[in-house]
């Protein structure tokens, strides 16, 4: 405790004159943490996820020449990154992320439930 006791005298107005200046700090350093301008908090996990149906949608094509999983590989990678920038921008919008990843869930569980093939339904079912 600031000598000057409760209120009064001397240290009473130092005590408030600290009080402002750490305000004042925890204002500045939340404006450099969460403002849109200064470092965002990037859904590292959401545009990795998006990369990866991309990619698998890629590989299928030129192992297996499958336009289908071509054309839904880059169309849910498109989406769960748009998904994943949308969380970037602001992180309570999850509804395009939590549709895309509910949608190819269900596609891909009902797919290795009737395959009952690990690779590649019951993965990516997995992961989301």
């Amino acid at each position: 405790m600031v000598p000057g006791g409760r209120g009064g005298g001397a240290g009473g107005g130092r005590r408030i004159a600290l009080r402002d200046e750490e305000e004042r700090f925890c204002l500045q350093l939340q404006c450099v943490l969460f403002s849109r301008v200064g470092t965002m908090a990037i859904d590292w996990i959401g545009f990795a996820y998006a990369a990866l149906l991309a990619v698998g949608g890629v590989v299928a094509y030129t192992r297996k020449g499958s336009k289908i999983s071509l054309a839904a590989g880059l169309t849910f990678g498109s989406v769960a990154g748009y998904g994943a920038y949308c969380i970037t921008r602001d992180p309570r919008s999850v509804k395009v992320s939590l549709f895309s990843s509910f949608l190819l869930t269900i596609i891909m569980g009902v797919r290795f439930k009737r395959s009952k093939k690990l690779m590649p339904a019951g993965l990516v079912a997995c992961l989301r």
